[in-house]
């Protein structure tokens, strides 16, 4: 089980000086994409959590399935920031939620989300 390329992606995307950059109170898409590499179905959890700068856990979710061999799927789960400042989010694929047996490295981001601009 392969996992890689994670981001997030505003729903509202603004640009300032050709970037993007989230905002308060809007809903963010949290995006990877898993492959199953091997020629046997695997099913799997993935969990998506939030962190904030004190490294406090602001949002844990997490999703169940199984892929076929050879099988690709791209999760996108949703985090609604609620104050500004830096997070960190991360992606966990494990066998199941009840036995956390990583089937690859977990990924990880830094988001800074700010105040809207009036």
């Amino acid at each position: 089980m392969g996992i890689g390329t994670v981001f997030a992606e505003p729903m509202d995307t603004q640009i300032v000086s050709e970037k993007k950059f989230h905002v308060v109170g809007e809903q963010i898409m949290i995006v990877s994409d898993i492959t199953n590499s091997q020629d046997t179905q695997q099913n799997f959890a993935y969990f998506t959590q939030v962190t904030n700068d004190d490294g406090v856990v602001v949002s844990l979710s997490w999703l169940t399935g199984s892929l076929s061999p050879r099988q690709s799927f791209s999760p996108a789960q949703s985090w609604l920031p609620t104050e500004s400042g830096l997070y960190i989010i991360q992606i966990f694929v494990w066998e199941s939620i009840d036995n956390p047996e990583a089937l690859s490295p977990p990924l990880s981001m830094v988001v800074n989300v700010h105040e809207r601009q009036l």
